[in-house]
Protein backbone atom coordinates (compact mmCIF):
# COMPACT_ATOMS: atom_id res chain seq x y z
CA UNK A 1 0.00 0.00 0.00
CA UNK A 2 1.51 3.36 -0.97
CA UNK A 3 2.23 5.96 1.67
CA UNK A 4 -0.07 8.92 1.97
CA UNK A 5 1.25 12.23 0.71
CA UNK A 6 2.90 14.46 3.25
CA UNK A 7 1.07 17.72 3.91
CA UNK A 8 3.56 20.61 3.79
CA UNK A 9 2.25 24.17 3.69
CA UNK A 10 3.59 26.73 1.20
CA UNK A 11 4.32 29.10 4.07
CA UNK A 12 4.71 28.40 7.75
CA UNK A 13 6.63 26.34 10.25
CA UNK A 14 6.91 22.64 11.01
CA UNK A 15 8.35 20.54 13.81
CA UNK A 16 10.47 17.89 12.09
CA UNK A 17 11.92 14.74 13.68
CA UNK A 18 13.79 11.64 12.43
CA UNK A 19 14.38 8.70 14.73
CA UNK A 20 17.20 6.21 14.50
CA UNK A 21 16.18 2.72 13.39
CA UNK A 22 15.03 0.68 16.40
CA UNK A 23 15.61 3.86 18.46
CA UNK A 24 19.36 3.28 18.16
CA UNK A 25 21.83 6.13 18.47
CA UNK A 26 22.57 7.94 15.22
CA UNK A 27 25.20 10.22 16.78
CA UNK A 28 27.92 8.18 18.46
CA UNK A 29 30.76 10.69 18.66
CA UNK A 30 31.03 14.47 18.77
CA UNK A 31 32.21 14.48 15.15
CA UNK A 32 28.92 12.80 14.14
CA UNK A 33 26.90 15.65 15.63
CA UNK A 34 29.20 18.15 13.95
CA UNK A 35 28.90 16.46 10.56
CA UNK A 36 25.08 16.41 10.68
CA UNK A 37 25.13 20.04 11.82
CA UNK A 38 27.33 21.00 8.82
CA UNK A 39 24.95 19.16 6.48
CA UNK A 40 22.02 21.14 7.89
CA UNK A 41 23.85 24.47 7.52
CA UNK A 42 24.94 23.75 3.95
CA UNK A 43 21.65 22.39 2.68
CA UNK A 44 19.27 24.84 4.37
CA UNK A 45 20.53 27.60 2.07
CA UNK A 46 20.33 25.44 -1.03
CA UNK A 47 16.77 24.33 -0.26
CA UNK A 48 15.39 27.68 1.00
CA UNK A 49 14.79 26.43 4.54
CA UNK A 50 14.90 28.41 7.78
CA UNK A 51 15.77 26.62 11.01
CA UNK A 52 14.40 28.44 14.06
CA UNK A 53 15.25 25.87 16.74
CA UNK A 54 17.10 22.58 16.77
CA UNK A 55 18.38 19.90 19.08
CA UNK A 56 20.45 16.91 17.99
CA UNK A 57 19.62 14.19 20.48
CA UNK A 58 21.68 10.97 20.50
CA UNK A 59 19.03 8.99 18.60
CA UNK A 60 17.09 11.70 16.78
CA UNK A 61 17.27 15.30 15.60
CA UNK A 62 14.50 17.83 16.31
CA UNK A 63 14.15 20.79 13.97
CA UNK A 64 11.69 23.70 13.97
CA UNK A 65 11.74 24.65 10.30
CA UNK A 66 10.30 27.61 8.43
CA UNK A 67 9.24 27.10 4.83
CA UNK A 68 7.94 29.25 1.98
CA UNK A 69 6.71 28.42 -1.51
CA UNK A 70 10.28 28.18 -2.87
CA UNK A 71 11.32 25.73 -0.12
CA UNK A 72 11.54 22.00 -0.54
CA UNK A 73 11.36 20.44 2.92
CA UNK A 74 11.19 16.87 1.62
CA UNK A 75 14.19 17.38 -0.63
CA UNK A 76 16.08 19.10 2.21
CA UNK A 77 15.47 16.20 4.61
CA UNK A 78 16.18 13.57 1.96
CA UNK A 79 19.50 15.20 1.07
CA UNK A 80 20.51 15.88 4.68
CA UNK A 81 19.69 12.41 5.97
CA UNK A 82 21.07 10.71 2.86
CA UNK A 83 24.36 12.57 3.12
CA UNK A 84 24.58 11.69 6.80
CA UNK A 85 23.81 7.99 6.17
CA UNK A 86 26.65 7.79 3.66
CA UNK A 87 29.02 9.42 6.17
CA UNK A 88 27.80 7.26 9.10
CA UNK A 89 28.05 3.95 7.26
CA UNK A 90 31.57 4.72 6.10
CA UNK A 91 32.75 6.12 9.46
CA UNK A 92 31.24 3.36 11.63
CA UNK A 93 31.28 0.40 9.19
CA UNK A 94 27.50 0.20 9.55
CA UNK A 95 25.22 -1.86 7.32
CA UNK A 96 21.45 -1.50 7.13
CA UNK A 97 18.91 1.25 7.69
CA UNK A 98 20.03 4.09 9.91
CA UNK A 99 16.70 5.95 10.08
CA UNK A 100 13.55 4.24 11.36
CA UNK A 101 11.28 5.68 8.69
CA UNK A 102 10.88 8.84 6.69
CA UNK A 103 10.97 12.00 8.74
CA UNK A 104 7.93 13.04 10.74
CA UNK A 105 6.57 16.57 10.60
CA UNK A 106 3.88 18.46 12.45
CA UNK A 107 2.53 21.73 11.12
CA UNK A 108 2.80 24.63 13.56
CA UNK A 109 -0.67 26.12 13.41
CA UNK A 110 -0.36 29.21 15.64
CA UNK A 111 2.06 31.41 17.59
CA UNK A 112 1.37 29.63 20.88
CA UNK A 113 2.36 26.29 19.36
CA UNK A 114 5.43 27.93 17.77
CA UNK A 115 6.58 29.16 21.19
CA UNK A 116 5.85 25.83 22.94
CA UNK A 117 7.60 23.84 20.23
CA UNK A 118 10.81 25.89 20.46
CA UNK A 119 10.89 25.41 24.24
CA UNK A 120 10.11 21.69 23.89
CA UNK A 121 12.99 21.19 21.45
CA UNK A 122 15.56 23.01 23.57
CA UNK A 123 14.49 21.34 26.82
CA UNK A 124 14.62 17.85 25.31
CA UNK A 125 18.13 17.03 26.66
CA UNK A 126 17.07 18.10 30.16
CA UNK A 127 13.92 15.96 30.09
CA UNK A 128 15.99 13.01 28.82
CA UNK A 129 18.39 13.39 31.76
CA UNK A 130 21.42 14.11 29.55
CA UNK A 131 22.10 17.48 31.24
CA UNK A 132 20.79 19.48 34.18
CA UNK A 133 20.37 22.69 32.18
CA UNK A 134 19.84 23.35 28.45
CA UNK A 135 22.93 25.59 28.57
CA UNK A 136 25.08 22.48 29.10
CA UNK A 137 23.96 20.82 25.86
CA UNK A 138 26.20 21.76 22.94
CA UNK A 139 24.02 20.62 20.06
CA UNK A 140 20.96 22.83 20.36
CA UNK A 141 19.89 26.38 19.57
CA UNK A 142 19.43 27.28 23.26
CA UNK A 143 22.74 29.11 23.73
CA UNK A 144 22.07 31.20 20.64
CA UNK A 145 18.82 32.51 22.07
CA UNK A 146 19.74 32.59 25.76
CA UNK A 147 23.25 34.03 25.48
CA UNK A 148 23.56 35.48 21.97
CA UNK A 149 26.05 32.81 20.91
CA UNK A 150 26.59 32.85 17.15
CA UNK A 151 25.03 29.84 15.45
CA UNK A 152 25.16 29.52 11.65
CA UNK A 153 22.24 27.12 11.66
CA UNK A 154 19.72 29.36 13.41
CA UNK A 155 17.40 31.85 11.78
CA UNK A 156 15.95 33.88 14.63
CA UNK A 157 12.43 32.89 15.57
CA UNK A 158 10.17 35.92 14.93
CA UNK A 159 8.62 35.47 18.39
CA UNK A 160 12.08 35.74 19.95
CA UNK A 161 12.79 38.96 18.05
CA UNK A 162 9.52 40.41 19.34
CA UNK A 163 10.55 39.94 23.00
CA UNK A 164 12.58 43.18 23.10
CA UNK A 165 14.57 45.47 20.79
CA UNK A 166 17.69 45.21 22.95
CA UNK A 167 19.51 41.90 22.22
CA UNK A 168 20.87 41.57 25.78
CA UNK A 169 17.43 42.16 27.34
CA UNK A 170 15.83 39.83 24.77
CA UNK A 171 18.20 36.99 25.76
CA UNK A 172 17.53 37.62 29.45
CA UNK A 173 13.78 37.42 28.85
CA UNK A 174 14.29 34.19 26.92
CA UNK A 175 16.35 32.63 29.74
CA UNK A 176 13.60 33.56 32.21
CA UNK A 177 10.95 31.95 29.98
CA UNK A 178 12.96 28.71 29.75
CA UNK A 179 13.76 28.73 33.47
CA UNK A 180 10.06 29.12 34.28
CA UNK A 181 9.26 26.22 31.95
CA UNK A 182 11.80 24.02 33.75
CA UNK A 183 10.01 24.64 37.05
CA UNK A 184 6.72 23.23 35.73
Amino acid sequence: MPRSSRLIPDYGALHVMCRGNNKRRVFLKERDYKYYYRCLVELKYEEGIKIYHYCLMPNHPHLLIGVHEESSLSHFMQRTNGKYVYYYKKRHQYVGHLWQDRFKSKIISNEGYLARCGKYIELNPVRAGLVGSPQEYAFSSYNHYAFGQEDKLVNDNPLFLALDKDPVKRSEIYRNIINAEMLL
